[in-house]
């Protein structure tokens, strides 16, 4: 191939990398500065009913490109998404690092060629290095909420002690939020704001489930409600709630213990192949370009990575046991 191509290509993509870099830090830089606003206005007393209303359910309604897709029911699972990992990103920054990484990815497949041609490799590259922020936005969900569920029992066994001891539901509640670790101390303490500052136990209980989407929180908010309509001892009701979410927890520990080899044998098989391309990629360069030079080698590869896919997800559908 021409370097001369070869070169203006590179500077094309690398003139892309620094406009996406561009666009996504005035992005962080406009939000940064409406959040600063928000909070000097709601100081001064200068905030109005939205912007109040804000705090609670929509930290980040002034993005631009959610404003753009504000009504979408798309852009609220998004949204909701990125509150439950924890983290105080915005669906633009989002946005502007899965761009970034997929130009990042395009451009590192289009030099190195791990599939032995260069459109396939560009764009396979680029889709693999897109997905990392949405997959790193997922794990931190995914972690986030495990650490919910290790210290909800604990929390349960607190507010029944806390109304043993003659204290209010929400006065509990506002103990457990300022002497509990987050995750589970900022949800309370959110849970007790809205109450605070007169949301119906109702709305905030339901906006506290889904906020934090897992079982336990289902059960523990159906049980504070069913007892409100019907009457009886929450703090016994509690106590029993967190010895059912204590069993499910040494139930869930004996299936992944069980599931562990074939948890472990999915893994390898998975990274497998894609060690192997790898390696042969460095080692080999030219073993595999036989399959590109042929008329029904780029149909194999791009069959075996369809079966690839399909095998990851048939395997993870097999170990992923639900308790």
């Amino acid at each position: 191939m021409n370097p001369v191509f070869i070169a203006i290509v590179f500077l094309v993509l690398f003139a892309i990398v620094l406009v996406a870099i561009s666009v996504g830090y005035r992005f962080l830089e406009a939000q940064r500065k409406k959040q600063v606003e928000s909070m000097l206005d709601i100081a001064s007393g200068r905030s109005s009913k939205e912007a109040q209303t804000s705090i609670l359910i929509d930290r980040s309604s002034e993005d631009p490109i959610e404003q753009l897709w504000r009504d979408t029911a798309a852009m609220h699972r998004l949204t909701r998404f990125i509150q439950q990992s924890g983290l105080s990103w915005t669906v633009s920054r989002l946005v502007a690092l899965t761009a970034i990484t997929a130009v990042a990815g395009g451009i590192v497949g289009f030099i190195f060629r791990p599939l032995g041609f260069v459109t396939f490799s560009a764009l396979g590259a680029a889709v693999l290095f897109g997905m990392m922020p949405s997959i790193y936005l997922r794990w931190k969900r995914s972690r986030r909420l495990y650490e919910f569920e290790q210290q909800l029992p604990e929390a349960l066994d607190f507010l029944a002690r806390s109304m043993r001891a003659g204290h209010a539901f929400s006065i509990s509640l506002e103990m457990l939020g300022s002497e509990s670790p987050d995750p589970l101390g900022q949800e309370f303490r959110t849970l007790f704001n809205e109450l605070n500052l007169g949301a119906p136990l109702d709305s905030a209980l339901t906006n506290f489930s889904v906020r934090v989407p897992i079982l336990d929180i289902r059960l523990f908010v159906s049980s504070v409600l069913l007892q409100k309509q019907t009457g009886g001892n929450l703090s016994e009701i509690l106590m029993r709630l967190a010895f059912i979410i204590r069993e499910r927890f040494r139930l869930k520990g004996q299936v992944r213990a069980a599931s562990a080899h074939g948890r472990m044998t999915a893994m390898v098989l998975t990274l497998m192949p894609l060690a192997l391309v790898l390696a042969l990629t460095l080692i080999a360069p030219d073993y595999l370009q036989l399959l590109t030079r042929d008329s029904d080698g780029k149909y194999l590869i791009a069959g075996a990575i369809v079966a690839q896919i399909l095998g990851v997800f048939i395997m993870r559908r097999i170990t992923d046991i639900k308790v």
